[in-house]
């Protein structure tokens, strides 16, 4: 069976300990919804500056963490998610974009990599699966979103192709595959699975069941992983969470929401020594 990547550190974050054990320099993990400014529907640690929440609240929010982490606000970097495959490389000139307001985010991007120090990649979720990346040789670090449009679109292969051409190895990079929607929450149709089918390459072994007619059970963390393997690693190299964000109440569900609901925030950067 295999270990839980994720441990709670608050009732507000969960980190990658591990990675983080290993590289103590390393902050990475991912909110939950708990200990945070927000009310209502958004109750109460919503880190999505998008979804019609006070902004002032959010940035409460996104402040309360900053402090957790040791890792100041105006460091982190945001996108304007679009549920595509689009990756962009962030340098320190990107330091603060997004962080306090959404129109400031990295316009139409759901995945980011570096390899500068001092620098906190983010991305937001409520369902969708979050792909964290290590370098464990360089450094370089990445994170990504993938829903299932992102997933088919192979999101996670290109961003291990940006990190072979930032001159990383295939066997120095660890994926860790974060909370997200499980199977039995995660109810499709054929024009999705239709597209699952189309970039797995073993038909036989399609990580979905029928629920009823043109109706079906899909794992989308698993989507992922073979999409991983599909790319070149191997299975020592991708680590999956057990934790699903429509069971657990500990985080946000679009599905089990009905759609009126925060984000979580998924995090990962080095500090600098």
């Amino acid at each position: 069976m295999s270990i839980e990547p994720f441990q709670k550190e608050s009732e507000s974050y969960y980190s990658i300990t591990k990675w983080t054990e290993e590289f103590p320099g390393l902050k990475a993990g991912i909110t939950t919804r708990s200990g945070g400014e927000s009310k209502g529907c958004f109750d109460s640690l919503n880190m999505g500056l998008h979804v019609c929440d006070k902004q002032a609240d959010v940035v409460k929010n996104r402040v309360k963490i900053a402090e957790s982490l040791q890792f100041p606000l105006d460091h982190w970097v945001a996108g304007e998610q679009t549920h595509g495959n689009r990756i962009i490389k962030i340098t320190t000139s990107d330091k603060g974009k997004g962080s306090r307001s959404y129109s400031t985010s990295i316009k139409d991007t759901d995945g980011f990599l570096t390899a500068h120090k001092h620098l906190l990649l983010t991305m937001c979720y409520a369902d969708c699966v979050p792909l964290y990346f290590l370098d464990k040789k360089n450094g370089h670090i990445g994170v990504a979103h993938a829903g299932w449009k992102g997933t088919v679109g192979e999101i996670g292969p290109a961003m291990l192709t940006k990190f072979q051409d930032e001159g990383s190895s295939i066997a120095d990079i660890d994926v860790v595959i974060g909370p997200s929607i499980c199977k039995e929450c995660y109810v499709v149709d054929d024009r999705v699975i239709n597209q699952v089918k189309k970039v797995l390459e073993d038909g036989n072994h399609l990580p979905y069941n029928l629920k009823e007619e043109g109706q079906y059970h899909l794992d989308l963390k698993r989507v992922n992983k073979l999409l991983l393997l599909q790319w070149g690693l191997n299975d020592r190299q991708i680590h999956t969470s057990g934790y699903c964000s429509s069971c657990s109440t500990e985080f946000f569900s679009y599905r089990r929401d009905d759609g009126n609901t925060g984000r979580m925030m998924s995090f990962i950067g080095w500090k600098e020594k």
